[in-house]
């Protein structure tokens, strides 16, 4: 691998002001207002100052008088891509809530390296505070005001995605989120790492996918400037204040897969959490890849499936 380029395998480049030339320019899809489909869709202002923003998504007809649980979701895409506007995204978000009766709040989070840690959590601490003022306002949004239930408000993250609701579930009691109650959080294949490499690490180090040298560009491109993997934001099994926090993250459904290079620390991540009496439901498969199901719609039904199950 002496002559792999992780920045063409991400199809980016490197500017020398610290900012990313991104040349995959993937498809978009607008919000829905059409209540003849299924689901409606809409786009809010979270931050205009930091110019961050969520869809929000809700079934066309609930019943009178119905609460529905709450979903925060933040996407994948390696701290340095996508967003929630993306065709994938969106169709992701629209099947979710066919599936998943909620109102659903896919967060569109800043990016790195222009916006490096602990920025995303910043962001996801914005979108929970953003759905509390909501619901408490008479004059707040009308999906979160009149037919959310506050008391099953969950997390949900995929691969960053997930260490972000990990890391923003552990600074929330500090937030006192009431009367928000988050009942669960949900993460999905989650990203994290550390200096010492793992067996799956080095087994799939050339991984088609997911390669070693990716994911360590990945890291260096989002964790605060002069710090390592071994950071708490990438390794949350070194900080022992961290890991005295994890009760409160309420049940915990983590998935992850076989082929995944991470699939050993998120089983540890599993076992960290298990030994100090969190509630997990610990999904994993020996088949499959990271992000399997993004493209796989047999894995994403199944995903979903364990997400009905768990809220």
């Amino acid at each position: 691998m002496s002559k792999f380029d992780p920045y063409d395998h991400l199809n980016v480049s490197l500017n020398q002001d610290g900012t990313l030339t991104r040349y995959m320019k993937l498809p978009t899809t607008a919000p829905n207002s059409d209540s003849t489909q299924a689901v409606l869709s809409k786009d809010v202002t979270l931050n205009a100052d930091k110019k961050t923003w969520m869809r929000l998504y809700r079934p066309s007809n609930v019943p009178s008088a119905a609460r529905l649980p709450v979903i925060l979701y933040f996407h994948p895409g390696g701290w340095i891509q996508m967003s929630v506007a993306e065709s994938l995204i969106h169709e992701f978000s629209t099947r979710t809530v066919a599936e998943v009766p909620s109102i659903f709040v896919a967060v569109d989070f800043r990016l790195a390296p222009e916006h490096r840690l602990p920025a995303q959590y910043d962001d996801a601490m914005d979108a929970v505070t953003w759905v509390k003022n909501q619901s408490t306002d008479r004059n707040g949004d009308p999906w979160i005001r009149d037919l959310a239930d506050l008391n099953r408000c969950y997390l949900y993250g995929a691969s960053c995605g997930a260490n972000i609701v990990y890391n923003t579930a552990l600074r929330l009691p500090e937030m006192k989120p009431q009367p928000l109650k988050i009942a669960g959080t949900i993460l999905n294949q989650p990203f994290i790492g550390g200096k010492k490499r793992t067996k799956s690490e080095l087994k799939l180090a050339t991984d088609p996918y997911f390669p070693l040298p990716v994911i360590d560009l990945l890291w260096e491109l989002a964790l605060p400037v002069g710090t390592d993997r071994d950071h708490r934001f990438c390794n949350p099994l070194v900080d022992a204040a961290m890991k005295e926090k994890v009760k409160s993250l309420g049940k915990c459904l983590v998935i992850g897969f076989g082929g995944d290079p991470l699939v050993d620390r998120q089983q540890e991540l599993v076992q960290m959490l298990v030994e100090r009496g969190v509630q997990v439901e610990a999904r994993f498969d020996d088949v499959g890849f990271h992000n399997i199901d993004l493209i796989d719609n047999r894995r994403a039904m199944a995903i979903l499936n364990f997400i009905k199950e768990f809220v």
